[in-house]
């Protein structure tokens, strides 16, 4: 019966049927099938979003959108063109270092890229930049998002597998900050070979101090963030609450950009993209019962570890899984249905479970720029007014990093467990 209902969800999905409709629909002639009370439905679906965790979902949603009305991520820009602009490749440095001060804010890769990424392309096609490459540096900046907190993704992914999200998130700066550093190679690698524009000379400390004002009260939100969940003064959905204050704050009182219209527009967007997230987790919940009765994931925990018992290559094993399943599924989905198949079995081979959130979330993240769903590149292609394959041809030499990063990620345990280990 459980694969029965898998090979609903996929027809229903490759027929183009909304993700709420695969995983609800198959799910619900299940539960009339077997019987059960029709309120369970209801009772399961509602469960899933009685979660303290998942609270912070919304309230991040809003920070990003704050940050774009109040115009805050241009001064971001402004900053990071300052910092970047000479070093080779130009505007295109300048889109990756401002890619990871804004996903200190914005949490989320797509919403990197509708806030900022804007700014970002349309900067660079100015300056000379092609926007098939423009927007492929945006995309594969803006993947730090998911891993440097707030990681909405990781948020979600600690309230399904029972993860301490405090230690997902803190265990995300360090690969999201060499994760950064093989992107700006890269980008100077290509600048090199193409020769492209970047600023005529170095800033003077006064030019780098006039820029750095304007930003900086948007520049500590991070660090309040971080540093108060370091000091354990709050949980993660208490810092998105406490975030949300602060730019608020630093958006009525410093920056002085936020209009009345503005504030209802980013909790207009709040709330649409929120509805978006949140129907998708009761329906998956609903999907994911279903499974647990069939003991679905007690049969996929045997029969993975009959196939190794050794972490690294379990580890190895759930990475092809996942680059596939990322290509077909969108992050939030992928992580309802698959973390908990995957983390029991890997949890108990050895694999620690704070690592492994890390190499599930960037993993998945990959999927964003690799056809056929690749959310980015839809979003990309219309930003940069270029056909989709266009942005993929781009990305391509992006790829490199992308999997290197992942690479080093499932090898190397410290780079992510050092930071989370001092809260310990």
């Amino acid at each position: 019966m459980a694969l029965i209902l898998i090979l609903a969800f996929v027809v229903f999905f490759i027929l183009g049927f909304p993700v709420v409709v695969a995983l609800a629909v198959p799910a619900m002639v299940y539960v009339l099938y077997s019987g059960f009370p029709t309120e369970m439905m209801a009772q399961r679906m509602t469960y899933a979003l009685d979660s303290f965790p998942l609270v912070a979902v919304p309230v991040f949603i809003f920070v990003g959108s704050l940050m774009n009305q109040a115009g805050i991520t241009g001064h971001i820009y402004r900053f990071a063109q300052v910092l970047g602009g000479r070093v080779p490749g130009g505007l295109a440095q300048v889109n990756v270092i401002g890619s990871l001060v804004f996903s200190g804010t914005s949490g989320a890769a797509l919403a990197d890229i509708s806030g900022l990424g804007r700014i970002q392309v349309r900067a660079m096609v100015n300056a000379g930049f092609s926007p098939p490459y423009s927007a492929a540096v945006t995309g594969a900046s803006a993947l730090v998002g998911p891993i440097f907190p707030p990681s909405i993704p990781l948020v979600i992914y600690g309230s399904v597998t029972s993860v301490s999200i405090v230690q997902l998130l803190v265990a995300g700066i360090l690969p999201a900050i060499l994760f950064i550093l093989f992107l700006m190679l890269v980008v100077g690698w290509i600048a090199i070979r193409n020769n492209h524009p970047r600023s005529s000379r170095w800033p003077t400390v006064a030019e780098v101090w006039t820029a750095f004002l304007p930003a900086a009260p948007a520049l500590f939100a991070p660090i309040l963030l971080v540093g108060g969940m370091l000091h354990g003064l709050f949980t993660p959905t208490e810092a998105a609450s406490v975030t949300v204050a602060y730019v608020l704050a630093i958006a009525l009182f410093f920056y002085r950009g936020l209009t009345w219209q503005r504030l209802v527009f980013a909790l207009f967007e709040t709330v649409k993209t929120t509805s978006a997230v949140l129907i998708i987790v009761s329906a998956a919940a609903l999907f994911g019962w279903v499974m647990a009765v069939e003991q679905l994931p007690q049969t996929f925990t045997r029969t993975l570890l009959t196939l190794s018992t050794d972490p690294l290559m379990l580890l190895f094993i759930a990475n092809v899984l996942l680059l596939v399943v990322g290509m077909f599924l969108d992050s939030t989905t992928a992580t309802l249905l698959v973390a908990p198949l995957i983390a029991a079995p890997l949890v108990m081979a050895g694999v620690d479970p704070v690592h492994l959130g890390i190499v599930f979330i960037f993993n998945l993240m990959i999927g964003l720029l690799t056809p056929p769903l690749g959310l980015a590149l839809f979003m990309l292609s219309d930003i940069a007014k270029v056909s989709m394959w266009t942005v993929l041809r781009a990305v391509v030499p992006f790829y490199i990093p992308l999997f290197l990063m992942l690479f080093v990620l499932t090898i190397w345990p410290d780079l992510s467990l050092w930071l989370p280990r001092m809260l310990r």
